[in-house]
């Protein structure tokens, strides 16, 4: 059983907002981001803000048979922009990537001036349930950084700790993944490995548990630890997984996604507000999936900062 809520869990503590959350969409002319803040309007989770070309979205809310009423639209050549002014005047609270490319999207929220710059480094948490094994976790970065420096993996290990914290696992436990569990010098990544450790154990204590290289069987199964004969904590237990790379990341992601049963939702990190972020061919669950995901964090921001 996983320390982490599934996205049912996540789907009732969205259904039980006091008052719809403001989100903003960057790219409102797909029938998928459409359909999905159309229905979660419905649900009470938030109120929709829909940016882009105004015609070409009501004209697909006429073909949807959608009620555009739903929709505060903001008439757009540059959505992203749009969506990210939103955030700044305080009328949505978190943001949605839609039908626009990433680099697109990425300027609007890298831009120095009127962006999302934090100083932190931005990353894709992805949160994957596979029900069949009664397992939920997170994994970074598998959908921004090429190849991050040592201090960006700290930071993006830090992100993946606090975004498990936020979502209910007081001490989570964290797979540094490599394609084996011994250092070797022939793979760099896993040398810089004992410093990720001991940067967990200086910021956060017994508050969470990091272990590396671990190889996925080992962070995923117990019985690989067992026949391996290897004893610790976070195997088969990882709550977070940190890859070394964006191609050992995306590439074990989505052969998650398209070969096994399971469900799946994104966000950013690392910038000033959650950013819904997954592939434009994703489908309505997916977005949806992403929604109460990114809800939950926003929530639990809130609350952490009224005490």
């Amino acid at each position: 059983m996983s320390n982490l809520p599934t996205f049912e869990t996540l789907y009732e503590r969205a259904s039980q907002t006091e008052s719809p959350i403001g989100v903003a969409a960057a790219g409102g002319a797909d029938e998928t981001v459409l359909t999905a803040l159309h229905q979660a309007a419905a649900w009470g989770w938030v109120k929709p803000y829909v940016c882009g070309l105004k015609n070409e979205i009501r004209s697909l809310c006429e073909q949807l048979k959608l009620d555009a009423s739903q929709f505060e639209i903001v008439d757009s050549d540059s959505p992203a922009q749009s969506a990210v002014e939103l955030i700044h005047q305080g009328h949505v609270s978190l943001m949605m990537k839609g039908q626009i490319a990433t680099p697109d999207l990425m300027k609007a929220i890298l831009n120095r001036e009127t962006g999302l710059r934090t100083g932190r480094a931005i990353g894709q948490i992805v949160l994957m349930e596979i029900p069949r094994d009664e397992k939920v976790f997170l994994m970074t970065d598998t959908g921004i950084s090429i190849r991050p420096t040592v201090d960006q993996k700290k930071d993006l290990m830090i992100q993946l700790i606090e975004t498990a914290q936020k979502l209910g696992c007081s001490v989570p436990n964290i797979a540094l993944m490599a394609a084996t569990e011994k250092i070797n010098e022939a793979m760099p990544e896993t040398l810089e490995m004992p410093e990720l450790i001991r940067a967990a154990k200086q910021d956060f204590g017994d508050q969470c548990h990091v272990s590396g290289p671990l190889s996925f069987d080992l962070a995923y199964h117990a019985v690989a630890g067992s026949r391996k004969g290897i004893e610790d904590p976070v195997i088969g237990k990882a709550d977070g997984m940190l890859f070394s790379d964006l191609l050992s990341a995306n590439l074990t992601v989505k052969a998650i996604m398209y070969t096994a049963e399971c469900q799946f939702g994104g966000i950013l990190c690392g910038t000033s507000a959650p950013v819904v972020f997954m592939s434009r061919a994703d489908d309505v669950s997916t977005r949806l999936n992403s929604l109460a995901y990114a809800l939950e964090l926003v929530r639990n921001s809130l609350t952490a900062s009224a005490t």
